[in-house]
């Protein structure tokens, strides 16, 4: 059953990024949901460096709150860093997941904090 789901995403998620690629101008924002945490990285894919991250276990976040809490305040915190980078606008990878809670609530975070996708 597992690696059905694995499988499942793997193919949606090569669906998804053979329209997508993050530039230097409008880098790619890509999202990426563990049982535990929730892990947000904004990627040139020209270059092919991260260029700013966080996660929901990082150091400057505060852990409080239920895990969409958690990643609103992720999303928050990679918008933060990408402006104090210089980057305000980006393309949204959700990487397979659905556009649905925990990446809902980071997608919404992010807009929040003031990036522009």
């Amino acid at each position: 059953m597992a690696g059905q789901k694995a499988s499942r995403r793997e193919r949606i998620k090569k669906g998804i990024r053979k329209n997508l690629a993050g530039t230097s101008e409008r880098p790619r924002l890509s999202v990426f949901r563990s049982n535990k945490g929730i892990y947000a990285q904004i990627i040139d894919d020209n270059a092919g460096k991260t260029l700013v991250a966080a996660s929901s276990l990082s150091k400057e976040l505060v852990a409080s709150g239920n895990k969409v809490e958690q990643s609103k305040a992720v999303g928050k915190l990679v918008a933060e860093k990408a402006l104090a980078a210089g980057i305000n606008k980006v393309v949204f990878d959700r990487n397979g997941y659905l556009y649905h809670g925990r990446i809902k609530s980071l997608a919404e975070g992010a807009r929040e904090g003031g990036l522009d996708f």
